[in-house]
């Protein structure tokens, strides 16, 4: 089971856990093997499992994947079955678990929104933004991707995205030229909230405009506007600020391309999933 896992950063979520040994294991548990699986208690999407296994697998524990990244699956069903040293399978269970009920609670909520959006606009994307989980927005994101959704920007060196803060100090015209001098090769977005402010965008020459906090009324006629203005076809347009589940169909009926929720990695479910050490005569379940 391989993926780009960053180990070095696995290693430092299980040292929170453990800074100086697991002393109930070490007190009570002897020198054993065991077999053990990890099993779904939802239905939903598994995400988090490679980086699950690669935590196992640096600590000598041989891993099995039944389920994989980005599986649909039922509760019950078993994900990755364990076998090596029981003081170790304990030691990274918690933290094991914990990657993994975050990134597949992520994940299968980006997938049913998702569905939700091509079932209205078959070409409009959901995607996440930068309000991650401090520490863990390389797996926040990846969990995103996972579920069917677009990860957005990494972080601020990864794009230009021009929002009411830099617009309070700059004219949007002046930053979008300045932005556009500064760098040729990133594609500049800008946060607008009227009408107006999108076609100043748009002639100006930004790249992406998102339409920050409209109603979808709103958002719908600033397209039909920006289509008016044969400024439409130039731009691709995002919609974000205050959408969920409630307000997700009417606003991937307006017409934009990207559809950015905070929700998606600010407001996680957790996905359940345990750690079961099985019977020494059976092995398998």
């Amino acid at each position: 089971m391989t993926a780009e896992l960053h180990l070095d950063e696995l290693l430092e979520f299980l040292k929170e856990d453990v800074p100086a040994g697991d002393v109930t294991s070490d007190a009570v548990i002897p020198d054993i093997s065991c077999n053990a699986i990890i099993r779904a208690e939802h239905d939903g999407i598994i995400a988090g499992a490679a980086e699950a296994a690669a935590l196992f697998t640096h600590f000598g524990v041989s891993v099995t994947a039944e389920k994989n990244d980005g599986d649909n699956v039922k509760n019950g069903d078993v994900i990755l079955r364990l076998t090596g040293k029981a003081k170790v399978i304990l030691l990274v269970e918690r933290t094991a678990l914990n990657i993994m009920g975050r990134m597949s609670g992520i994940a299968t909520a980006t997938h049913a929104l998702a569905g939700v959006v091509r079932s209205v606009s078959p070409t409009c994307r959901v995607a996440g933004t930068r309000k991650t989980c401090p520490g863990f927005r390389r797996f926040d994101k990846k969990a995103v991707v996972i579920g069917g959704g677009d990860p957005h920007r990494m972080n601020l060196s990864d794009g230009v995205l021009i929002k009411d803060n830099h617009l309070a100090v700059v004219p949007l015209e002046t930053a979008i030229r300045a932005a556009r001098s500064h760098s040729r090769y990133k594609k500049i977005e800008v946060e607008v909230e009227s009408s107006a402010d999108a076609i100043r965008a748009a002639e100006t020459g930004a790249d992406i405009i998102m339409l920050d906090n409209m109603t979808p009324a709103q958002a719908k006629e600033t397209v039909s506007t920006l289509e008016k203005c044969g400024l439409r076809d130039r731009v691709t347009l995002e919609i974000s600020g205050g959408i969920n589940g409630t307000t997700l169909r009417d606003y991937a009926a307006c017409g934009v391309d990207v559809i950015s929720m905070g929700a998606l990695t600010h407001t996680v479910k957790n996905f359940s999933l345990s750690l079961e050490i099985l019977p020494a005569q059976t092995g398998r379940t």
